[in-house]
């Protein structure tokens, strides 16, 4: 068994073991007993246990959601695919959601979607592409029909990978690009299944105390500061419970600001929805918490896809963000 997959054995399927929240089965939709007026009391939120979802935590825990009239029930899915079905099917009202996935889905056709607010950003050091030590990949021209795992294809993982093979005068091939959850991939890396993986963290920091080397930070040139996730709803569900919606993102952006200024809350947070222990919290790189929905930030993120051949149309991102509360 090598260095990698040792040191993944200690702690790599904890760190990323789903939460222990439950998930409710109340339907609460009348609040006419409610002093502020919501449509809805109750909201189903599709979560995933990764730090993009600190700030939904963090306003539970203190209780901003409930001084808005509002109990939110927390469902752990899958992934963006996932989470866009349970939206379209009505069984969430809200959910975490990467902006490539509903991009790609609203370009699709498979629904009409609204960001609510925002969620994560990236930041140096945790977006990268990675290999092994012994690896003869040097740099990032070195990828050249080299495959790469992605958690996702058509990710944003891959489209900042091809983003930055580009700068480096690298045309990428779709088929370059392999499908492995996080969790496999550094098992995927060691045992030559790939030549590199798109890691994220805790994965960065497991991977790189048991030798792995990072080439390239994706987040970097032309995707510096990108726009990485937030939380959307359809556009139907934004129409019928304006109210509730609000008083959501009212209790989340108290939430949002508190983690965008102190790094030691979201530290203190981590270990209570995933598994990422409180001395890997401390140390991994983080990405940002942007403390609002940014028309012009987003619409980097659907001009590059477009540039990408990732979407056919041109897509105006301003129709897709629901406007924050007055008050």
């Amino acid at each position: 068994m090598g260095l990698i997959r040792r040191t993944l054995a200690v702690g790599i399927t904890a760190v990323l073991a789903l939460t222990a929240s439950a998930c409710g089965n109340s339907d609460t939709t009348s609040s006419s007993s409610s002093g502020n007026g919501l449509e809805k009391t109750t909201l189903k939120v599709g979560t995933i246990p990764v730090p993009d979802s600190a700030p939904l935590q963090v306003a539970i825990e203190r209780g901003f959601f409930k001084a808005e009239g509002l109990e939110v029930q927390p469902e752990v899915v899958a992934g963006g695919a996932v989470a866009t079905q349970k939206l379209l099917g009505g069984s969430l009202d809200i959910s975490l959601g990467a902006y490539v996935g509903t991009f790609l889905a609203q370009d699709k056709g498979a629904g009409k979607f609204k960001y609510v607010a925002d969620s994560y950003g990236a930041a140096p050091g945790a977006f990268v592409i990675m290999v092994k030590k012994d690896s003869p990949i040097k740099t990032v021209a070195d990828l050249k029909r080299k495959t790469i795992a992605v958690n996702v294809l058509k990710s944003v993982s891959q489209l900042t990978a091809e983003v930055q093979m580009k700068v480096a005068g690298v045309t990428a091939t779709q088929d370059q690009f392999v499908e492995k959850a996080f969790p496999d991939m550094p098992a995927a890396l060691e045992n030559g299944q790939v030549d590199a993986i798109a890691g994220v963290e805790p994965f960065i920091t497991v991977i790189s105390k048991a030798g792995g080397r990072i080439i390239v930070d994706e987040m970097t040139g032309p995707t510096e500061n990108l726009p990485i996730a937030g939380w959307f709803t359809t556009d139907a569900t934004a129409s019928k419970y304006p109210k509730a919606i609000a008083a959501f993102q009212r209790a989340l952006g108290k939430a949002q600001e508190l983690v965008a200024k102190d790094r030691k809350i979201v530290e203190e947070t981590l270990p209570k929805y995933t598994k990422i222990d409180a001395a890997t919290a401390a140390v991994i790189s983080l990405g940002s918490y942007p403390t609002s929905l940014s028309e012009s930030r987003l619409q980097r993120v659907a001009d590059l896809m477009k540039e990408y051949g990732y979407i056919k149309n041109d897509l105006d991102v301003k129709s897709m963000i629901l406007p924050p509360p007055a008050n």
